[in-house]
């Protein structure tokens, strides 16, 4: 087996580790920069944006989350209420179901009765899950149907801010 060099192994010592910057790059994106910049102040006039539609459509920013969080939060809020609910029910059934179950009645009834109950629970369970699963899509997609209109709103907005400006 062949001896490697410690230098031939280790990224320290490549000559590509030790580039230096290219400065004269740094200087003319700058200057280009700057160019572009200074274009901005024609006539010794200094570009103005009409901050009053900037502050409005930062308010209606504002608003627009105010509301998708409040849709959100009503979407948790019925699904609480929901699971409130099936606790309950789950209370009351059991207590009946614990009735039913402690009937004189024999083995194999009361396995055939277990076996019913089970699928119905299971059934139950997936039901709920199910409409748990569609009351949070429903209020999570206004939420953000409210948010996604809202940025779109703003992107022309703001376009119109600037487009007054470049009129005066």
């Amino acid at each position: 087996m062949a001896k490697t060099n410690a230098a031939e192994t280790n990224d320290f010592f490549k000559p590509d580790y030790f580039k230096v910057p290219d400065f004269g790059q740094f200087q003319a994106d700058f200057n280009r920069w700057v160019s572009d910049f200074s274009k901005s102040f024609t006539n010794g006039k200094a570009p103005t944006v009409d901050m009053e539609t900037l502050f409005a459509s930062q308010r209606k920013n504002f608003e627009a989350f105010q509301s998708a969080n409040q849709l959100a939060f009503d979407g948790v809020k019925a699904v609480a209420q929901r699971q409130a609910e099936l606790a309950r029910e789950a209370v009351e059934d059991f207590s009946k179901l614990a009735k039913e179950l402690s009937a004189p009645a024999s083995v194999e009834e009361k396995l055939v009765k277990q076996a019913e109950i089970a699928k119905s629970a299971f059934e139950q369970a997936l039901s709920t899950m199910r409409e748990m699963n569609d009351t949070l899509v429903k209020s999570n997609t206004q939420a953000i149907d409210v948010v996604s209109k809202r940025v779109a709103d703003s992107f022309d907005e703001v376009k119109t801010a600037f487009a007054k400006s470049a009129k005066k």
